[in-house]
């Protein structure tokens, strides 16, 4: 499995790239024009770390940082036999230190956006779940993620909430079945904003499968979200699919597309939800407003679901200021822990 790069400058005398894993902070490096040149054409963007010098070390006289968290991972591929569009499904696995050979808990984590990807680069967060928490972590790029052509890309609009979630839980499946260190009877899913939204809709839709949930400002009501976001557009396009809105007419939803809405949603199939649940709030949130959240809350409430609530008044769709994302990662350890 290759790190993840990104170039910060490129000029004639060479670049200043950064290079991170799952498992290790990112580096930030020097390659000369002479090792560019060396690696040719679409080679430059796959050149190791040891064709570069560390500027951290070149400063300090000091050598190249190591693994801070020495975690592995695997990049795997899976072919879904659902939907139009074949294309596949890539996940990042990434494993605990683990010299007892335990079972392992897994942690599921579909990316927001939902158009984005999670790359092989460092992420604080899942990386202290991973080392700290002694978890699995699959991160998982569904259909609609970028990086994976245009047509795999758009086959998710119209098919938010069956596409993306059948995708979400054939690289499960397919994990579970390869790598017997995980333990089946204890997945858990971990989302924030559309990866929310699949958090909802995979404990509503295979309760036996996610055993705990955490959430972060998620999407859980399309229908009530529409006219209450700044990305109309998004629910309009994910559930209609293209050409189902005039956008050159605006107007509000029909009676007939806020089912449709509905029909995309988690709270859907609330009804099947038995999974202890975390949902955290950012309370400036415009994005997702922090009514979705809770209105899932309350509902999982009036239903006797395990559930806690984490609210952030200052922060928006993001929560990171310092102090509320610190605490609410804490928290969303704190819960796995507890109920997984």
């Amino acid at each position: 499995a290759r790190a993840s790069q990104s170039i910060f400058s490129v000029t004639k005398d060479g670049a200043i790239v950064s290079e991170s894993e799952p498992g290790q902070p990112a580096t930030v490096g020097y390659i000369s024009s002479d090792a560019l040149n060396t690696g040719g054409g679409a080679e430059v963007q796959c050149l190791s770390l040891h064709k570069m010098e560390s500027i951290l070390g070149a400063a300090s006289g000091t050598s190249s940082p190591q693994s801070a968290t020495n975690l592995a991972f695997k990049v795997l591929n899976v072919s879904p036999g659902h939907g139009e569009v074949a294309a596949p499904v890539q996940a990042i696995l990434m494993f605990p230190d683990n010299p007892s050979n335990d079972k392992l808990p897994l942690i599921v984590v579909p990316h927001g956006g939902p158009h984005s990807c999670t790359a092989t680069g460092y992420i604080p967060s899942y990386s202290y779940l991973c080392r700290h928490g002694k978890y699995a972590i699959l991160h998982v790029n569904y259909r609609g993620s970028t990086g994976f052509g245009q047509a795999a890309l758009e086959s998710l609009a119209g098919t938010a909430g069956i596409l993306d979630v059948k995708d979400v839980v054939h690289a499960v499946e397919r994990v579970l079945e390869s790598y017997s260190q995980i333990d089946p009877s204890r997945v858990g899913i971990c989302g924030g904003s559309h990866g929310g939204y699949l958090a909802g809709h995979c404990i509503g839709q295979y309760p036996d499968l996610f055993k705990v949930s955490a959430m972060r400002n998620p999407v859980t009501n399309i229908a009530t979200m529409v006219s209450a976001t700044d990305i109309a557009d998004w629910c309009y396009i994910e559930t209609l699919g293209p050409g189902g809105y005039d956008w050159n007419s605006f107007r509000g939803p029909t009676r007939e597309e806020l089912g449709v809405m509905f029909d995309a949603s988690p709270i859907a199939h609330v009804d099947n939800v038995k999974a202890p649940t975390l949902v955290a709030l950012g309370m400036s949130d415009r994005r997702v407003p922090p009514s979705q959240g809770l209105e899932y809350y309350h509902t999982l409430r009036s239903k006797g679901v395990r559930t806690k609530l984490l609210v952030y008044e200052k922060d928006g769709h993001a929560i990171d200021r310092v102090a509320s994302e610190a605490d609410h990662w804490i928290n969303i350890k704190r819960w796995f822990d507890e109920h997984l």
